[in-house]
């Protein structure tokens, strides 16, 4: 990794415009890059890994820094976050900047108040601590610190997990199966995965862990009338009509025309043909009424705050509000209320998020339970039991990053009474 003077000014200037924090962060990167073609494809990478470092510590790097201008912020990030030695740094630093790049080092390593040691706002520290108690929320939070890996999932529609293994191999590229998923790779390092001959044919598509696990809980059949209720750019969607082995016909329901046009391209890649993409209006289309009662499975993958995805999207911390996961919560309760209207009598929903918060998980399903006594609430643990899937669980499948190696996951089952 190079530290010069030139990418440092590039990766200030990334900095300064990522916190803002007015837009997604991979969407401000993708746009100052677009920008600034003659930046290489090193500088890319090194003004990227330190955007995410500074998101991700940036609670720890103010708290040693004080105000500090954006420079300060990442001389720091190189210094104590991506390992630049003293002398890399003389060469770009002010004057007295080096000194407090000294005093940051110490006070990093040293004792640090309970939200600057987790990296999360005062409000997020306050929930997760009235939740899971101090030791478990800094194994949490450390969890959640860590970069995440690259998972694949293998389209066993098109080659098997042992020869999607054979053939990376072959091409040096290193993987190991997941721990829990049957059809995932975990990638080691960083390999343009997305040039590799598999990817392009649509034989693997990258998709954690945790989220190949929740496709998992709807137990889908071949032939069934399936709908993803809130699809997205559709890796869930992809999934499940790999497990479906491409029969039936599974409907992938969206309020934006923009997520559903990204998954066209990976659903051509994939080879399946039982995936039908619609737009709705909103979870009360008029559209959707035909459909009531008559679907064999339905997956409502809500729209929620993500944080369980922070070692992806860390900047989430910085712009979510108590005030933004209540809103959230209104919404996931209408949504998975209208959703539950498709299913038919003996078929299963599923409600799942990326969230870590109760106020986003239980608490939702509570709610649902209560006004809907037809719909029996079936343990995680017994259904991962029944897809032969080696995971203890309870009543809900709860995956987190320093337990089970994924993102954060919640997901509750439901079996409609016949």
């Amino acid at each position: 990794m190079r530290f010069t003077e030139e990418n440092f000014d590039a990766t200030c200037e990334a900095c300064a415009e990522v916190l803002r924090l007015a837009h997604p962060a991979d969407g401000v990167l993708s746009g100052f890059f677009r920008q600034r073609p003659q930046l290489g494809r090193q500088d890319r990478a090194l003004i990227a890994e330190t955007v995410y470092a500074v998101l991700r510590r940036k609670r720890l790097l103010e708290f040693v820094l004080g105000g500090s201008p954006v420079r300060q912020l990442v001389l720091a990030a190189w210094s104590v976050l991506l390992g630049a030695n003293l002398r890399e740094l003389e060469a770009i630093a002010r004057r007295g900047e080096m000194d407090k790049i000294t005093d940051v080092k110490r006070l990093a390593h040293g004792e640090l108040p309970l939200a600057v040691a987790c990296d999360m706002p005062d409000w997020l520290v306050e929930k997760l601590m009235a939740e899971l108690g101090e030791t478990e929320l800094r194994a949490l939070a450390q969890g959640l610190l860590q970069n995440a890996p690259l998972d694949l999932r293998v389209n066993i529609v098109k080659t098997s997990r042992e020869e999607a293994r054979a053939r990376l191999s072959a091409d040096g590229v290193t993987v190991t199966d997941t721990p829990y998923s049957p059809y995932g790779l975990r990638v080691v390092g960083k390999p343009p995965i997305n040039r590799h001959p598999l990817f392009v044919t649509g034989a693997v598509e990258v998709q954690d862990e945790g989220s190949q696990l929740l496709c998992m809980l709807l137990g889908v059949r071949r032939g069934q009338m399936v709908a993803d209720f809130c699809a997205g750019a559709g890796g869930k969607t992809l999934a499940l009509g790999m497990l479906m082995r491409s029969t039936g016909r599974l409907n992938a329901y969206d309020v934006s025309e923009k997520r559903l046009l990204k998954m066209k391209p990976r659903l051509a890649r994939s080879g399946l043909s039982n995936v039908h993409p619609r737009r709705i209006d909103d979870e009360k289309d008029i559209r959707l009424q035909r459909l009531a009662g008559k679907l064999d499975r339905v997956l409502v993958d809500a729209p929620c705050s993500g944080l369980g995805t922070l070692r992806r999207n860390p900047d989430l911390k910085w712009r979510q509000t108590p005030e933004s996961v209540a809103q959230m919560q209104i919404k996931q309760i209408s949504i998975l209320a209208a959703a539950s209207k498709l299913v038919r009598p003996g078929g299963r929903l599923v409600y799942a998020t990326c969230s870590l918060l109760n106020e986003e998980n239980r608490a939702v399903v509570d709610a649902f339970r209560a006004d809907h006594p037809q719909f029996t609430l079936k343990p995680a643990g017994d259904v991962l039991r029944e897809e032969r899937v080696a995971l203890a669980m309870d009543d809900y499948l709860e995956l987190r990053p320093h337990l089970h190696g994924t993102d954060g996951f919640f997901a509750a089952i439901f079996d409609r009474q016949a």
